[in-house]
């Protein structure tokens, strides 16, 4: 999460625009995002220059040709205010529309790019702010998003908050995905599940005299053993959709600035019949790892909903109908890890109990994670699970494990505990080490269930139905020496009360 030092500084660059006239709240994530994009851009340029450097080879084909290199940030920011703006306005987002556009996924989210920092003023306050955030640390661009959007008065309706990068980086350990293989997110947001599949690739998959440290200390793993898989990777690897496009173009920016040049985001509803109708190939049967945290925003109109999922699950809550779909575009064999309400795992309704009935009997239920309902604060307080699950196959055995700490406070303030307070290397060991054939205790943090108990009780899903809790033996006073303790109590002070009246007489 972010500083409250990096919060007062988005808050004063957020009352700048608004100052300079962009009152939209949306226009004003759009456009810090642009600019984020454009010193983010001229980062990862430096970076394939050293890179080119080290290794002697020149890499893939660079962002900025060598009579545009004035359009860098690097360069830019330096001018004069009238000089910068017409840069960015004039020569930047052309740029960016035309040009980069043809040979990036930015293509049709960037066709529209407009610049409407209306004064010079703005831009150089907005681009000297946007300088001092540490953009190339861990995951703070998202953080910053995550704040942004938080700005915004629809933002949670729609399940429109980010995934912790911590809980994203634990699923894709579990599934580990391969780089043969398609990926797909059904509701990718700004597509963080798809950015931690590849660096999660270029770490497994880069030789150990490879790795580099950069001035700040940070390691990089350039994955040099993906070389094979590279076409597959940039052109096929990748794929997203979503309904909202400012959404999509954060999503395509951030796949781009990981490397992934070509990755197939497109704008759908994927629960509507357009999806099957536009995406026939990859609404059925296509995917082999599907990693998603799906927008539950409640009910939605049941006459948009494509027949395939309403056959399966006859309901208009996008939280069953999401799992439906999921399984209906993996691939038999594909793996799924999914976060759902908790509510998902143990609700009595006909719906509830049918989709989790075809999952557990007609594929392979792996695991249900059961997280602290924290872990989405301050955007929401909803308990959450994980299920991971594989398309086709038979379910024998379901292991549960119980998250009590993901290594942040469980408030709205999400600080960052000790290592000793995070249960999700523990949570990735032991997944790696699962064995059903060995006994299992209840009253541990995981454990296995077999199926016939999870039938016999209404497929119920949830962790507190199958572990056991001890109870510590508590020994209490008799009813009878408790009152005639109390008795005593009573005359003691009745007569405390008699001596202090004596000594006022």
């Amino acid at each position: 999460m972010i500083t409250g030092q990096l919060k007062s500084k988005i808050d004063k660059l957020w009352l700048e625009f608004f100052a300079g006239g962009i009152t939209n709240p949306l226009t004003v994530i759009e456009q810090i995002s642009f600019l984020m994009f454009a010193r983010l851009l001229d980062v990862q340029e430096t970076r394939r220059e050293k890179m080119a450097s080290k290794t002697g080879k020149n890499g893939s084909q660079r962002a900025f040709p060598a009579d545009r290199q004035h359009l860098r940030w690097s360069h830019f920011r330096n001018e004069s205010g009238d000089r910068m703006i017409a840069i960015v306005r004039d020569e930047l987002f052309p740029f960016f529309r035309e040009e980069m556009s043809k040979r990036t996924a930015l293509g049709k989210y960037l066709e529209g790019a407009q610049c409407l920092v209306p004064k010079a003023s703005l831009m150089v306050t907005a681009v000297n702010l946007i300088e001092e955030l540490p953009l190339t640390q861990g995951d703070v661009k998202g953080d910053l998003y995550e704040y942004m959007l938080g700005k915004l008065t629809t933002a949670g309706i729609a399940g429109q908050f980010r995934t912790p990068r911590h809980i994203i980086a634990a699923m894709v350990q579990m599934l580990d995905p391969k780089p043969t293989e398609l990926v797909g997110d059904p509701a990718c947001g700004t597509a963080g599940f798809l950015v931690e599949v590849m660096l999660y690739l270029l770490k497994k998959y880069t030789s150990e005299k490879m790795v580099w440290v950069d001035e700040e200390g940070q390691k990089h793993y350039p994955g040099d053993l993906l070389e094979p898989h590279r076409d597959h990777i940039q052109n096929r690897m990748f794929n997203g959709f979503d309904f909202d496009q400012t959404m999509l173009r954060i999503a395509a920016m951030n796949l781009l600035l990981h490397d992934i040049e070509s990755p197939c985001i497109n704008y759908q509803d994927t629960l509507s019949n357009s999806f099957v109708e536009k995406y026939p190939t990859e609404a059925e049967d296509y995917f082999d790892v599907i990693l998603a945290n799906p927008p539950f925003k409640g009910s939605i109109d049941g006459d948009s909903v494509h027949a395939s999922l309403r056959s399966k699950v006859k309901t208009t809550k996008t939280e069953l109908l999401f799992l439906a779909l999921i399984v209906r575009m993996l691939k038999m064999g594909g793996r799924a890890a999914v976060i759902v309400p908790e509510g998902v795992l143990f609700g009595s309704s006909t719906a509830h109990s049918g989709i989790r009935q075809m999952i557990v009997d007609e594929n392979q239920i792996e695991a249900v994670i059961s997280l602290p309902s924290g872990v989405f604060r301050p955007y929401a307080g909803v308990s959450t699970a994980i299920l991971i699950f594989t398309k086709g196959g038979r379910t024998d055995n379901v292991w549960f494990y119980k998250v009590t700490r993901d290594g942040y406070s469980l408030d709205d303030k999400r600080n960052q505990l000790p290592t000793e307070q995070n249960d999700l290397p523990h949570l990735g060991e032991q997944w790696a080490q699962r064995d059903a054939t060995k006994a299992s205790d209840r009253r541990s943090q995981h454990f296995f269930v077999s199926v016939k108990e999870i039938r016999d009780n209404n497929y119920d899903l949830s962790v507190n139905r199958y572990r056991k809790v001890e109870h510590s033996e508590v020994n209490h006073i008799a009813p009878a020496q408790l009152i005639e303790e109390l008795a005593g109590l009573e005359q003691e002070i009745e007569q405390g009360l008699r001596d202090l009246e004596a000594t006022l007489r």
